[in-house]
């Protein structure tokens, strides 16, 4: 157990040391030295560290738990081992290899940074969190974990780990994704940032919030921030940091059409670059209410309609109601209709543009009937 390395006599220190009178020096003295002992130091983006890596890291990271993260990471790597690799790459290639993450926005907007910083810095990301801030979907909490791991500049980071740390830390009020409250973390994140070994203390601050202070059964008896933690104090850190106010989601529902002609292909479509799944192919999807479909699709004859099952998104519910249909008059296998963006899927090759996951389902799900 990593909670037997503590001893009492250490964390006894930290409650003599650690005097919020000066913060900077004090927390992040205690925060290193925590890290130097128990931090996480063989993940592969650290091996080695370099801005790309970290990058492609931190992107993937964003609302994505490491374990999930590792495999997509290494896997990318392998395919695009430079920003100048990945620059070259088809973007349905980017997003077949992000299938399964979620938030396919990051990927399209990885592309794009990709060509960005191979073509107008000629391979060499920038050098400040000012001029990262500005490339496609690097925010200013990104841009401080590059800047910082990678570049050795001394910037805050806030990501959900560091603002679970810093709003039990501080007993901090209200949810963090107003603005006055994120004021509030990002000075104190500033206030404790230190100007030397920068990427080691935002390394430690996000691995405390990942394997120590928890969203749920904080493990505070070996937490180094223990003895001045006020939200340990007064006996409620997992009231920290505030829940965003509850708001029921809406329900929606679609009809996604599974049309298999008699090579057993799956029909496929290019769903638009803007809203969900954007840029990801997808099979041919409709409302109940107006049975309406984007893009002209061949002739077909419904044969079943599956159960529902439910899709979850950050703002709504998505009812996905399967419908196994059958081409009345089959076009040549595998053709590709570039005007529709539809493409006839074999499904005994692999699949090789982005997908969503719930389409990986439904395509799991044919392949099984079709076996029956």
């Amino acid at each position: 157990m990593r909670g037997s390395k503590y001893s009492v006599n250490t964390r006894l220190i930290y409650s003599v040391a650690l005097d919020m009178t000066q913060p900077t020096a004090l927390f992040s003295q205690t925060v290193l030295h925590w890290f130097d002992q128990h931090g996480r130091k063989d993940l592969p983006w650290q091996n080695p560290i370099t801005p790309y890596r970290v990058w492609v890291s931190e992107v993937m990271l964003q609302q994505t738990q490491v374990k999930t993260v590792i495999p997509y990471f290494e896997k990318f790597m392998s395919e695009f081992p430079t920003v100048f690799d990945l620059a070259k790459a088809e973007q349905d290639k980017v997003l077949n290899l992000w299938t399964g993450l979620g938030y396919y926005a990051r990927a399209r907007n990885l592309h794009k940074t990709a060509h960005i910083v191979a073509d107008k810095f000629k391979g060499e990301f920038p050098n400040t969190v000012e001029a990262l801030n500005d490339l496609p979907g690097i925010g200013r909490s990104t841009a401080g974990a590059i800047a910082s791991i990678s570049l050795g500049v001394s910037a805050p980071i806030l990501d959900g780990n560091v603002k679970r740390v810093l709003t039990r830390f501080y007993a901090i009020e209200g949810w963090p994704g107003t603005s006055t409250v994120e004021k509030q973390l990002w000075g104190v994140a500033e206030t404790n940032t230190p100007q030397d070994r920068t990427g080691h203390y935002t390394q430690a601050m996000m691995d405390l919030g990942a394997t120590l202070c928890t969203r749920s059964k904080p493990a505070c008896g070996i937490c180094p921030l223990q003895p001045e933690c006020k939200g340990y104090e007064l006996g409620t850190p997992t009231a920290f940091p505030h829940s965003k106010p509850k708001k029921d989601k809406p329900v929606k529902a679609s009809r996604f059409l599974l049309i298999v002609n008699s090579k057993n292909e799956l029909l496929l479509e290019q769903r638009p670059s803007s809203g969900i799944w954007g840029s990801l192919y997808c099979v041919p999807e409709a409302t109940p209410v107006t049975n309406s479909y984007q893009s002209k699709l061949p002739d077909y004859v419904i044969k079943e309609e599956w159960p529902s099952f439910r899709h979850t998104f950050s703002h709504y519910h998505l009812d996905i109601e399967p419908v196994l249909c059958e081409l009345v008059e089959s076009p040549s296998p595998s053709t590709i209709m570039e005007a529709n963006s539809q493409l006839w899927y074999n499904m005994h090759q692999s699949l090789e543009v982005g997908t969503a996951a719930p389409m990986i389902t439904l395509i799991d799900q044919l392949k099984q009937h079709l076996k029956g």
